[in-house]
C-alpha cells in the first residue's frame, strides 16, 4: 500500500481575482475547469512544475483562510521574480526559520502560501 500525492482544494469566492493572483501573479498554469452549468460556480485545477492546487468557488469545498507549505529548491529566484512583476497585492519577503527559510503570501482570499526551503 502507498498514498498518493495530496491536491488541496482552496475556497476561492472571485475567478478573475482567482487567476490573478494564481495564474498572473504566482505562475501557476490552468489545466482544467469545471462547471455544472455556464453560470455556475468554478472547480479548477491550477499547477507550477510538481504543484498541483484546486481552486473551488463551490460552498462547502475548503473554508477561506487555510494555510499551505509548498517546498521549493529555488526560493530566492522566486522570490526575485514576484517582486520583479510589481504585484500591487503583495510583496513577499524571505524569514529564516528554525527549520530553513520561508515566504508566505495569502491569496485574495485569505488563503495563506507558504514556499519553503531547507
Amino acid at each position: 500500500m502507498a498514498l498518493g500525492k495530496a491536491v488541496p482544494i482552496l475556497r476561492i469566492f472571485d475567478e478573475s481575482r482567482a487567476r490573478e493572483f494564481y495564474i498572473e501573479f504566482l505562475g501557476f498554469t490552468l489545466d482544467w475547469e469545471h462547471r455544472f452549468e455556464p453560470d455556475s460556480p468554478v472547480y479548477m485545477q491550477i499547477s507550477k512544475d510538481g504543484c498541483t492546487i484546486h481552486l473551488s468557488e463551490h460552498h462547502g469545498d475548503g473554508t477561506p483562510g487555510a494555510a499551505m507549505r509548498i517546498a521549493i529548491d529555488d526560493l530566492d529566484a522566486f522570490q526575485q521574480e514576484l517582486a520583479a512583476k510589481r504585484y500591487k497585492y503583495a510583496r513577499p519577503g524571505i524569514e529564516s526559520m528554525p527549520w530553513g527559510r520561508d515566504m508566505s503570501v495569502k491569496d485574495p482570499f485569505g488563503n495563506k502560501l507558504t514556499f519553503t526551503t531547507r
